[in-house]
């Protein structure tokens, strides 16, 4: 077991977006740790119960799945009571899930910028709310968002992304704040291009498209990151891991890129 994942047994850690991609990434690396997990996401029951098997099975004393849609804050506040329900706590929490829609902004459709604000930045907002009585009455807990580098500096055709990921990187700073000499810790991740089954898929179509190779067509797709590798799941939930860790007890409002140099240049 690493280090970053020691003192985490028994702590509860809600991971939204975590039956695929990098929130399950997450929810693997902290059930190693021994926090029990309380999974949010789509995905077909069987699937679903598969991976709450799997997660205590790497060591999660137990695993759960509560589902909410993150557009609708009444689903989310029904999110957080099951949460209570189920654990009575609430330690670490990771907001993760987001949802992409790329069009120019004069085209950019109304109801697709409204639902991307709502789930990468507004249910963020929410969820995190209603952790922090929780986690001020325990004396202790953890808040991670998922950003982007997105967050960081902007791009053609993505109005509505990078927006959000801009404005949780403020939401982040703002409970940095406002839980600075309490033992809560509020801080965000900004990957690059990570190598999830949805990317694979985006490589797959462009080697097929392109009629190249998988390093010409990674080399295509990453024109903007520097390294010209991607970024792993693991790599995202390592700096997960830190950051729940008592080793990163002062590290607080932190917007921490993982990109290969995509924001350097």
């Amino acid at each position: 077991m690493s280090a970053l994942t020691t003192g985490l047994a028994g702590r509860v850690a809600l991971v939204t977006g975590s039956t695929s991609g990098i929130g399950l990434s997450i929810a693997r690396r902290l059930a190693r740790g021994g926090c029990r997990i309380v999974l949010h996401g789509f995905g077909e029951t069987a699937q679903i119960a598969d991976l709450e098997q799997e997660l205590m099975h790497s060591g999660a004393p137990n695993a759960q799945h509560v589902m909410a849609d993150l557009v609708q804050p009444a689903e989310i506040e029904r999110m957080m009571t099951k949460v209570i329900e189920l654990h009575g706590r609430l330690d670490i929490l990771v907001n993760n899930a987001g949802i992409q829609h790329v069009a120019p902004l004069e085209a950019f459709p109304v109801e697709r910028w409204d639902a991307i604000l709502a789930v990468n930045l507004s249910a963020a907002f929410h969820t995190t709310r209603l952790a922090l009585p929780l986690m001020r009455q325990h004396h202790w807990g953890r808040i991670v968002n998922i950003a982007s580098v997105s967050g960081l500096v902007a791009a053609p055709m993505k109005s509505a992304y990078a927006a959000a990921k801009h404005g949780l990187l403020g939401l982040t700073k703002v409970t940095a704040l406002e839980t600075a000499t309490s033992a809560i810790t509020c801080n965000a991740v900004c990957p690059g291009w990570v190598l999830t089954p949805l990317v694979e898929r985006q490589l797959q179509a462009r080697m097929a498209a392109d009629g190249v190779d998988r390093e010409e067509a990674t080399r295509r797709l990453l024109v903007k990151q520097p390294s010209k590798a991607f970024v792993t799941l693991e790599q995202v939930a390592a700096l997960v891991a830190y950051f729940v860790s008592d080793e990163a007890a002062q590290t607080r409002g932190a917007a921490w890129n993982v990109d290969g140099a995509y924001t350097a240049a």
